[in-house]
């Protein structure tokens, strides 16, 4: 694409930074979406607001929407694996563990997009990626160990939790994989998140009318607040960014972002919830950024070509 590593830089590592700190903060948020109002509905909620919004920065950056009929099965599938399957997935593990088990367990998001990667876009895994990746996982390890081992919930509640997080994973990397491949490049990419996430709003809404009947409103500030908040930045913003860098160093790179994740959520909590840092979370934290630097150093010289591997 560009020319130095400069461009490199902006191009990857800064939007990087923007969308893991911003879903770093979401979690705490969601939280506060899952009360008088059913899940599915804060999830239908947020994915109209998002997708009206998407498409004026669409129209904002010179982008038709009208892509074509020939887009339609892209704008499905996205539309059903990242805005439905996965959303709904984790506002439902919410109701039975907490956000930081859930943020924690979704850290594992780089399994499922390396294998489909490699899989998929071809794009096998090297030893050094191997190795940081393993050293990283050993790091989501320890977190999960300490956030479960503080949980008050029973046995059943806590399958049922990490289950829906299983679901909402494989729903995201899904995604991440299919958007990344040639035959969908092509799209302007606006105009099909646009596309997709109201696509995944309609699918949300059916849902919702099926799961939990006719829509709900509370009349709470602090609801709406955080979903304007999760619309528009952990969303519009968020997905703006974090696309482009997965179609740059590929879905397996860009998936670290998920085990960044839960540490910049515990770092809120700290300062929001008075979380209080021990031995295991101070090694598990460590080992998820030593995994990642050691995964992704020998990238930097390459990080301006499409699809590396």
């Amino acid at each position: 694409m560009s020319k130095n590593e400069g461009s490199g830089l902006n191009g990857v590592i800064l939007p990087f930074i923007i969308f893991t700190a911003i879903w770093g903060s979401t979690w705490i948020v969601i939280r506060g979406q899952i009360g008088a109002v059913p899940p599915q509905w804060s999830v239908a909620y947020r994915f109209v607001i998002a997708a009206a919004a998407m498409a004026a920065v669409a129209r904002y950056k010179g982008q038709s929407l009208a892509i074509g009929w020939a887009s339609a099965p892209a704008v499905a599938f996205l539309g059903f694996t990242q805005f439905s399957v996965n959303f709904n997935a984790v506002y439902l593990a919410e109701r039975y563990i907490t956000s930081g088990v859930v943020a924690t367990v979704f850290g594992l998001l780089l399994i499922p997009s390396s294998l489909l990667g490699w899989a998929i876009l071809g794009q096998k895994p090297g030893q050094r990626f191997l190795l940081g990746s393993l050293v990283a996982i050993a790091g989501v390890a320890l977190l999960f160990v300490h956030e479960l081992g503080g949980h008050a919930a029973g046995r059943a509640a806590i399958a049922l939790g990490i289950g829906w997080t299983l679901i909402g994973m494989v729903g995201a990397s899904s995604a991440n994989v299919f958007q990344a491949r040639q035959q969908i490049r092509h799209l302007p990419l606006f105009s099909l998140l646009a596309w997709s996430m109201a696509a995944g709003a309609l699918l949300d809404s059916v849902i919702a009318f099926a799961v939990a009947g006719r829509p709900v409103f509370v009349g709470e500030p602090a609801y709406w607040i955080g979903l304007i908040y999760l619309a528009l930045f952990a969303s519009v913003l968020a997905f703006s960014l974090y696309y482009p860098v997965v179609r740059r160093i590929g879905p397996a790179r860009a998936a670290y972002s998920s085990m960044i994740v839960p540490i910049i959520a515990m770092g809120f909590s700290t300062s929001l919830e008075a979380y209080r840092w021990t031995p295991t979370t101070i090694s598990g934290a460590a080992l998820v950024l030593a995994g990642m630097a050691l995964a992704l150093s020998r990238s930097r010289t390459r990080i301006t070509a499409p699809d590396a591997a």
